[in-house]
């Protein structure tokens, strides 16, 4: 099950989006195999479609993992997830900026030993996959450790991630804090050792605005105009109180975007987490520039933030990428994430579709960071980045499986109703490197 090179076909119920189905549910976005098959080759997409019409191209010797009754749609991708806050998930009855001083800076001060974050790093890459997450978009800490942990780890998977060293220089504890000077030294080495290694990618990260001199904001979109196919990651409006507090830390600025913007850090390949107190005229810089709102709906319930308004932003022409932005966000489960983006919309007045749903969790984040040519569908040449998914993982998922009549319903119960136990199969470059069989 696990050569990525020879010919190999998996057998199932394909389904995956060729493009966003939009708020009018365009039935031509989502395609579906019944009883198909993804013929992998050389750890690519070969060809996909019907079991009948692929069987009968290949030879009898070729293997075939037999996934009938169960659906293969492609590996899910988070754009906004924190890596060293694993351990401080579920962390108790603060907001945002009481969060970070109470929970989130103490943890991350651990991450200065290189033991502390290879063990991390191992077990947040495991939970990805056991939730069926096969691409990432990812925070470190301050410490380069961090990020040299990460990425080895990743590259011995063969995973699609990208993640960077946060930079920080100001209003956090003295043990957490960079310099100007030394976090641009830091990450132009990091760039310079890891980004286009394999399937990695390098993202300049500072934390968000505050904690960033604007001596150290020059200096990151120095780094950001010298490496502009790297990505910008990090967080805008979040929280009204952050919101005010940039106010009167850059008197001088428009908006709380508008200080990212002066510093030429709104621009392609740039992410900005949550998004939810942002005006018409922040988002049309956005969309004019392409820059990536990152759509948080566990963590903006979990913090009492805000809510997201999907809606609008797609209608104002910002690209939006789903992020469970653990350890703030709930749930390592895309699946679960979706669910709370559906209701998080419903508040809103919109109903997300069950193509919409699917679209949001796989080719949406492909398409956030600019690589829909390589993951999130099923087109020929993709990387084989999926995930097998059982519809009845659950005696209640079961039974109301049994009473679907599409693949829409089938998918909208899997989204309401699952987590990672539907997960039976994760597969990267046509390697499969996690089964719930094996943890049996």
């Amino acid at each position: 099950m696990s050569d990525a090179q020879g010919l190999h076909a998996v057998r199932g119920r394909i389904v995956h989006c060729l493009h966003d189905p939009g708020e009018g549910d365009d039935r031509n976005a989502l395609e579906v195999f019944d009883d198909g098959v993804l013929l992998i080759e050389g750890g690519r997409v070969a060809r996909v479609g019907p079991a009948e019409d692929v069987l009968a191209t290949v030879g009898a010797e070729v293997s075939v993992t037999d996934c009938r009754g169960q659906l293969v749609v492609p590996g899910f991708v988070d754009v906004h997830i924190h890596y060293p806050q694993t351990d401080m998930i579920a962390s108790y009855g603060e907001q945002l900026l009481a969060w970070l001083e109470r929970y989130t800076f103490p943890t991350e001060g651990r991450f200065g030993d290189a033991a502390v974050a290879a063990d991390t790093a191992g077990f947040f890459l495991d939970e990805l996959l056991r939730n069926g997450t096969t691409s990432a978009l990812v925070l470190g800490t301050v410490h380069p450790e961090s990020v040299e942990a990460l990425f080895q780890a990743a590259r011995g998977l063969g995973m699609r991630l990208a993640a960077g060293k946060v930079l920080m220089d100001r209003n956090a504890p003295e043990y957490l804090r960079d310099t100007a000077e030394s976090g641009y030294r830091d990450s132009r080495e990091l760039i310079e050792r890891w980004h286009g290694v394999d399937r990695l990618s390098y993202a300049i990260t500072p934390r968000f605005a505050p904690t960033s001199s604007e001596a150290q904001l020059e200096r990151v979109g120095e780094l950001a105009t010298a490496y502009p196919d790297t990505y910008v990651h990090t967080h805008v409006a979040e929280n009204r109180a952050e919101v005010a507090w940039v106010s009167e830390l850059f008197p001088w600025s428009r908006s709380y975007l508008d200080v990212y913007d002066c510093y030429g850090l709104v621009r392609e390949r740039a992410l900005y987490a949550h998004c939810i107190y942002l005006d018409e005229r922040d988002r049309r810089r956005m969309a004019e520039t392409g820059a990536v709102a990152g759509f948080c709906p566990t963590s903006n319930l979990f913090l009492g933030s805000g809510l997201f308004d999907y809606a609008t932003a797609r209608s104002d022409g910002v690209k939006v990428g789903l992020a469970t932005d653990v350890g703030a966000g709930t749930s390592f489960s895309m699946i679960r994430t979706v669910a709370e983006a559906y209701k998080v919309a419903q508040l809103q007045g919109t109903a997300l579709s069950p193509a919409r749903l699917l679209y949001l969790a796989t080719l949406a984040g492909a398409e956030a960071l600019a690589v829909a040519d390589r993951i999130g569908s099923f087109r020929e040449g993709n990387e084989a980045d999926f995930v097998v998914l059982d519809p009845t993982a659950t005696p209640l998922m079961a039974r109301r499986h049994a009473h679907t009549e599409s693949v829409e319903e089938q998918l909208f119960a899997l989204f309401t109703l699952g987590d990672d136990r539907c997960v039976k199969s994760t597969w990267l470059q046509g390697a499969c490197r996690y089964s719930q069989s094996d943890r049996a």
